[in-house]
């Protein structure tokens, strides 16, 4: 966030707006809609309006097979296990919110004379009005998706015995692991029954020997079943509508290559919809807005409201409402309440546009 301070820092404004322009101007707070050109003693500021927001999490699924994948049917009893390697994707969830960003069509200039006390213009690094005369709020980004960390890799050559480790040949090696697998299950067995020829003094010894050993089992056993390491995506799309929309492609997703661009076959495509729930007419400070004309005041947002749909095929899979200043109206504070008596201060709602709070004192 920045503050522009209009009587202290009259160059810095001229420097950061030398390509706005503000037409002819009178002794009090002025707002007009900005147009090319140069500004000496205001500022410009730009209203938001509502972007969608939706995060993907997909899930891609990468198997190995193992050394002994071609004999997990004849020793282990596994079934459709692959001998080649293969990456598979899935979406865990789709998450929608709303996101506040600049409307370059809600462009204004703004003076400030010194008979008001609306000196102090709070805006966000994109111009968008935070305040007016006080320190305004910038808005709370969703934290981005952060994976758990992976578990450390056991190599299960280590609990391989000196005899499977000098048996012949591939087949051998599979016979004899199986039947260490098949050990192992036993000895994990008698322990949980009590007929262990070493039963632990403890519970917590009881718990040591029993992960220690069923380590070992998975170890080895993943020698036959492969190994799947899967790996969750984050993939944003932000949708920033000025009208309705109807079945618009957002993306495309293939279980073989995960998220693809709108226009590849190759995937399922997802579809979004806008609706406008509000349907408001314009007002005529909308209007006058719309026509570039200077007047006294400045200029809010009354936001509607819209509804968000994705679609998978005929299948809803999210659909959220938020409030949208571009769906609303727009509004004006008369330059009057700006007055020194009224020490008035404003919070500007950063996602909608709209008035959070203002204060103003009663004059003496």
């Amino acid at each position: 966030m920045k503050t522009l301070n209009c009587k202290r820092k009259m160059g810095l404004v001229a420097l950061l707006f030398a390509f706005f322009h503000i037409s002819t101007l009178q002794a009090q707070t002025v707002t007009g809609q900005y147009v090319p050109g140069a500004m000496i003693d205001g500022a410009v500021y730009f209203l938001p309006k509502t972007a969608v927001r939706i995060a993907v999490l997909v899930e891609k699924s990468t198997y190995t097979p193992g050394d002994f994948a071609p004999y997990a049917e004849r020793y282990l009893r596994l079934n459709n296990v692959s001998p080649e390697p293969s990456v598979s994707y899935r979406v865990l969830s789709l998450k929608q919110s709303a996101l506040g960003v600049r409307d370059t069509t809600k462009a204004y200039n703004v003076r400030f004379s010194p008979k008001t006390s609306a000196i102090n213009v709070a805006t966000a690094e994109d111009g968008v009005l935070l305040a007016i005369n006080a320190t305004g709020t910038r808005q709370v980004e969703p934290q981005p998706f952060r994976p758990a960390a992976k578990p450390i890799a056991v190599n299960p050559r280590q609990f391989m015995n000196e005899e499977i480790l000098a048996a012949g040949s591939t087949s051998k090696m599979a016979q004899l692991t199986a039947q260490e697998i098949y050990d192992l299950r036993d000895s994990r067995s008698q322990l949980i029954k009590g007929q262990a020829d070493f039963m632990p003094q403890d519970g917590e010894q009881m718990k040591l020997m029993l992960r220690q050993l069923e380590m070992q089992d998975q170890a080895l056993t993943s020698l036959f079943a492969g190994t799947t390491v899967r790996d969750t995506i984050e993939t944003i799309f932000i949708v920033a509508p000025d009208k309705e929309v109807q079945a618009q492609t957002l993306f495309r997703f293939s279980k073989h290559f995960g998220i693809v661009d709108a226009d590849d076959v190759s995937g399922t495509p997802y579809y979004i919809g806008i609706q406008n729930l509000s349907q408001l007419p314009a007002t005529d400070m909308e209007m006058a807005a719309k026509k570039h004309k200077a007047i006294n005041g400045l200029y809010y947002n009354v936001p509607g409201k819209l509804r968000s749909t994705i679609y998978c095929g005929n299948d809803v899979v999210s659909k959220e409402e938020f409030p949208a200043g571009q769906f609303g109206n727009i509004e004006l504070l008369t330059g009057d309440l700006f007055n020194k008596h009224y020490g008035t201060r404003l919070w500007v709602n950063p996602l909608t546009g709209g008035i959070d709070k203002l204060e103003a004192e009663q004059p003496k």
